[in-house]
C-alpha cells in the first residue's frame, strides 16, 4: 500500500475541503442566515384559565383565580430578533402603516400586554408608543418600526383568552432586502438560534460523503491488478533519453501484472525503428512482442509501424562549468555547430576551445537537436577522443558517443565541452549546467506558453495493430492512465493523455 499515492493524497485532500465545506454551510447560516432577517419563536404558551380542554389542569390562586372571564385564558412570551447579518433601522421596515410589523394570535383575543427587553438595550422602550403604532386589535398585535441590531431582541409577554394552547401564532411584515420568518432554539435565551434543517441535512450528508471516499480510497486493496493486464513476455526499445521513462515503468507493471515480463534494451531512437521494422517483417503471427520508443516522428519508409503518442519530452544543451555562458541564442548555436565559432571567448566566455559532445547517429535526442535547432545537420566527426582533432582541416572539434549517460560525464569532464540530452538527464550534475535558447529556460511547466524550440513528442511504435489482448496493447494502456502517467511526470515530462499533453500532442 503507497500512502503517499497520488490518489491518496487527492482523496485526504477532498475529504478535508469537504469537511471546510459543511464548517462554511454552519458558519453561513449562523452568520448570514440571509442579509437582514427578523426572526421569531413562541418561548411559552400555557393555560392559566380553569379550563382544562388543553388536557392540563390548573390551580390558581389570587388574579388568576379571581379575574372574570379567565377560565381559557392563556399566556403567550413571544420572542423578536435580529438573526441577520445586517442591522435593521425603521426604514428598513416596507409597510404602509405606521407599524412595522404585525402578530396574530389565531383564534384567541389579547387581554394585556407587556414589553421587555435585554439589559443594555433600554433604549427600545422609548419606540413602544401609540405614536410609533403600538397598539392591539382583537387578535392582532401592531409592532412599532423598532430598530435592532445584529443579535438584539424583545419579548412580548400577552394574556390571551378564547383558545386554547397551541393555536397558530404568525409574525409578519416587510423587511427591505430580508426576511421575515419563524426560528427555534433549545437554548437560553442569551444565544444564538440552531441552524436550519436543511443546513444540518447538508452538512451531515456533505461531511459523510467526503470521509466515505476518503475510506474507500485510502483503504482499499491496492494489491489487485489493473484492468487489461496480460501476461508474455515483452520487449522495450529504441530511446536512450527515454528509457528511464520505461525502466521504472516496466518494473511498475511487472509488479502489477503477475506473469509478465518487461525487458528494455535502449539502443537510439532510429536503431529502434530499425529493430521494430526487422523483427515485424520476420515476424509469422502478426505484430511481434516489440514496442520502439522514439523521439520524434519515425522517417519515411516504414509505413507498416503504427504510432502512438506518448510524452511531450523537453530537451537542453549542457555546458561545461568552466564556461559561464548561461545563454546562447539559436543564431550562436547554429554558428558554433557549422565551426564558425570555435574560441568560448567569441562568445564572452573565457579562451578556451570549443568541443562539441555529441550523439551517434541513431540518437533521436540528435535529430530532434537537428531538426527544430540547427535545421540542419551536425558536422562530421572529427575527434575520437573528444579532446583534439583527428582530422587537421575541421573547423572545430567534434566527437560522437553512444548513450546520453556518455555525453554528459565527458561534458562534465572536460573543460570547453558542449552537449545535449533530455532535459532531466542533465539536472542536478556536477560539473555542467543548462543553457537557455533566446532566454527561454529549458522547462516542461511552460512548454504550453514558452516558444523554447529544443523539444518533441515521444512516439511508441508497434509493428500494425497489436491484438487487444497483448502484452503489448496492455502496457501502451498502462502508459497512458493514472501510474504511467505519474511515472512520466515523475521523470520531467509532460503526458500526452493530460489536457495540456492533449493540445500540444495534438499540434505535432
Amino acid at each position: 500500500m503507497e500512502w503517499l499515492s497520488a490518489e491518496n493524497v487527492v482523496a485526504v485532500l477532498t475529504a478535508v475541503l469537504g469537511i471546510l465545506a459543511s464548517g462554511a454551510v454552519l458558519w453561513y447560516e449562523r452568520r448570514v442566515p440571509r442579509r437582514k432577517r427578523i426572526g421569531y419563536r413562541v418561548q411559552l404558551d400555557t393555560p392559566i384559565g380553569s379550563n382544562v380542554r388543553s388536557g392540563r389542569p390548573n390551580f390558581r390562586l389570587g388574579l388568576f383565580n379571581e379575574t372574570p372571564e379567565m377560565s381559557d385564558a392563556t399566556l403567550v412570551l413571544l420572542r423578536i430578533e435580529n438573526d441577520g447579518s445586517q442591522s435593521i433601522a425603521d426604514n428598513d421596515y416596507t409597510g404602509r402603516e405606521v407599524h412595522g410589523l404585525t402578530a396574530e394570535f389565531t383564534d384567541r383575543t389579547i387581554r394585556a400586554i407587556a414589553v421587555t427587553q435585554p439589559l443594555g438595550a433600554e433604549h427600545l422602550m422609548d419606540h413602544f408608543t401609540p405614536a410609533a403604532g403600538m397598539r392591539h386589535s382583537g387578535s392582532t398585535i401592531y409592532l412599532p418600526r423598532v430598530p435592532l441590531n445584529r443579535g438584539q431582541h424583545f419579548k412580548l409577554l400577552v394574556l390571551l383568552t378564547g383558545a386554547g394552547v397551541g393555536s397558530e401564532i404568525t409574525v409578519s411584515g416587510g423587511i427591505r432586502d430580508g426576511q421575515v420568518m419563524p426560528n427555534r432554539s433549545i437554548t437560553p435565551d442569551d444565544k444564538p438560534p440552531q441552524f436550519s434543517r436543511p443546513a444540518r441535512l447538508i452538512t451531515v450528508l456533505l461531511t459523510a460523503c467526503v470521509v466515505t471516499l476518503a475510506s474507500i480510497i485510502v483503504v482499499r486493496d491496492d494489491t489487485r491488478p489493473p484492468i487489461g493486464c496480460a501476461k508474455g513476455t515483452l520487449t522495450l526499445t529504441g530511446s536512450t533519453a527515454f528509457a528511464p521513462v520505461v525502466k521504472e515503468l516496466a518494473k511498475k507493471y511487472e509488479k502489477d501484472c503477475e506473469g509478465s515480463t518487461v525487458i528494455v534494451d535502449a539502443h537510439g531512437s532510429t536503431a529502434g525503428i530499425r529493430a521494430l521494422a526487422e523483427a515485424g517483417a520476420q515476424a509469422k503471427n502478426g505484430s511481434p512482442a516489440l514496442i520502439a520508443l522514439a523521439d520524434g516522428p519515425k522517417p519515411g519508409g516504414y509505413p507498416q509501424l503504427r504510432e502512438n503518442r506518448v510524452a511531450v519530452s523537453v530537451f537542453a544543451l549542457v555546458v561545461n562549468d568552466r564556461v559561464p555562458v548561461r545563454n546562447l541564442s539559436a543564431d550562436e548555436i547554429r554558428r558554433l555547430y557549422r565551426g564558425e565559432i570555435n574560441n568560448w571567448n567569441q562568445l564572452t566566455g573565457p579562451d578556451m576551445p570549443v568541443l562539441l559532445v555529441s550523439r551517434d547517429a541513431n540518437s533521436g535526442t540528435r535529430e530532434v537537436f537537428q531538426r527544430r535547432v540547427l535545421r540542419r545537420n551536425e558536422p562530421a566527426n572529427s575527434s575520437r577522443d573528444c579532446e583534439s582533432k583527428d582530422d587537421g582541416e575541421a573547423k572545430v572539434v567534434r566527437c560522437e558517443l553512444d548513450s546520453t549517460e556518455q555525453v554528459l560525464n565527458t561534458v562534465a569532464r572536460l573543460p570547453g565541452a558542449i552537449g545535449y540530452s533530455e532535459l532531466r538527464a542533465g539536472a542536478g550534475l556536477k560539473g555542467l549546467h543548462r543553457l537557455n535558447i533566446d532566454g527561454e529556460p529549458p522547462s516542461v511547466d511552460d512548454i504550453g506558453e514558452s516558444t523554447y524550440p529544443y523539444r518533441e513528442i515521444e512516439y511508441a511504435y508497434t509493428y500494425g495493430q497489436p491484438p487487444a489482448d497483448s502484452l503489448a496493447s496492455s502496457f501502451l494502456g498502462y502508459m497512458s492512465r493514472g501510474n504511467g502517467q505519474d511515472v512520466i511526470r515523475t521523470h520531467g515530462h509532460l503526458p500526452c493523455a493530460t489536457p495540456k499533453g492533449l493540445r500540444i500532442c495534438g499540434e505535432g
